[in-house]
């Protein structure tokens, strides 16, 4: 996800109009990830509609569904869909610099059970998944929006985390993580209070990561700076 910005715009803002999940910063795309578009991107891509669809129909075998929001370079999804071939994998991020790595690494490692969106997924939540069709949510150390007021910029508040519970099958699991201790307390404020969610590890309870989940390139950087990570499970009740 994206560094904090110091501008502080009405039109950033997730909540003041409408829920996003990121803010759009541009870097550049190398000549190799215009490669990826054009030569992967038909096999691995999904075009955002705006619509309901059959998400399973774009997969050679239908497996449980697991969504990541903003999955940045990628990584982290590409190693999870190549861990995991019984489960499919969805990414959904808007950054095309690493849209263009990800489809290169799955194109590299002939991923069957992996598709991307190059698209916000708050409206690829809302628009084009049905509920109760995932398996399981992953937000990975979205931006925390470190200074005070712009902590209503996070995109962990009761309106997304309730669209997150509609998408989520009963038995599915939201997993957050984040190196930024205050969002971490955020987050529980938020989620313990959700009518339809409860922490694996109990209330308030801070998991360890989890073996499955690979150490990310946010996350070692936080670790470089001290910060302490935590990973917060969640069950659609």
């Amino acid at each position: 996800m994206c560094p904090e910005d110091d501008n502080d715009h009405e039109a950033s803002s997730p909540f003041r109009r409408e829920i996003k999940s990121f803010v759009l910063r541009q870097g550049r795309t190398t000549e190799a990830q215009k490669r990826a578009f054009d030569l992967n991107w038909p096999r691995f891509g999904i075009e955002y509609h705006g619509q309901p669809r059959d998400l399973q129909a774009l997969f050679p075998a239908q497996q449980p569904l697991i969504l990541e929001i903003g999955f940045g370079n990628g990584q982290a999804l590409i190693a999870s869909a190549a861990a995991d071939p019984a489960r499919n994998h969805i990414g959904a991020e808007v950054h095309r610099p690493g849209v263009g790595r990800a489809l290169n690494a799955a194109a590299d490692l002939n991923l069957q059970n992996l598709r991307v969106y190059a698209h916000d997924a708050v409206e690829v939540l809302r628009h084009e998944i049905a509920d109760g069709a995932l398996n399981e949510v992953r937000l990975w150390f979205p931006d925390p929006w470190h200074k005070k007021r712009h902590n209503k910029r996070r995109i962990v508040q009761p309106p997304f985390v309730a669209l997150i519970a509609s998408k989520l099958a009963p038995g599915g699991l939201f997993h957050l993580a984040t190196d930024w201790m205050p969002y971490a307390e955020h987050m529980l404020d938020v989620l313990e209070a959700s009518p339809e969610f409860v922490n694996e590890r109990g209330p308030r309870g801070i998991a360890e990561r989890p073996s499955w989940r690979i150490e990310t390139h946010f996350e070692r950087r936080g670790l470089k700076l001290g910060h302490e990570v935590a990973d917060l499970l969640y069950r659609r009740k």
